[in-house]
């Protein structure tokens, strides 16, 4: 049974920092694609950035240059570093696990991910 378990939200000044951190249950961060995902109410989910088992990273074009993924493999743990935060980057913050084999064009949507934390929440104002 797999649990990602997300911290790290908080409410954070414009031009701010925050870091995300998502625990997962087993030896599993290394053997699948990861995800990061955001949601606002009203609006559909949408991904934000992705790694794979190999490290490749997939980012959003409204976070690149500012959010940046990272695992520890050993830790069972995935990141997502945020900097140069916006008020549109308010929203619930996922993170999610799909197949390991998942192909880029699908790296950074919600539907071939099967595991979902309960997500932390992200106010920038």
């Amino acid at each position: 049974h797999v649990q990602l378990v997300e911290s790290g939200g908080g409410s954070v000044q414009v031009g701010g920092s925050l870091r995300l951190s998502c625990v997962a249950s087993g030896d599993i961060i290394g053997r699948y694609c990861m995800g990061w995902f955001r949601q606002i109410p009203d609006r559909e989910r949408e991904g934000v950035a992705s790694i794979d088992s190999d490290g490749r990273t997939s980012v959003a074009d409204s976070v690149k240059g500012r959010f940046t993924i990272s695992k520890d493999n050993a830790k069972n743990a995935l990141y997502l570093q945020m900097t140069s935060l916006k008020p549109e980057d308010t929203a619930i913050y996922y993170c999610a696990l799909g197949p390991g084999d998942l192909t880029v064009a699908r790296r950074l949507r919600p539907l071939y991910f099967s595991h979902w934390g309960q997500g932390t929440q992200v106010t920038v104002s």
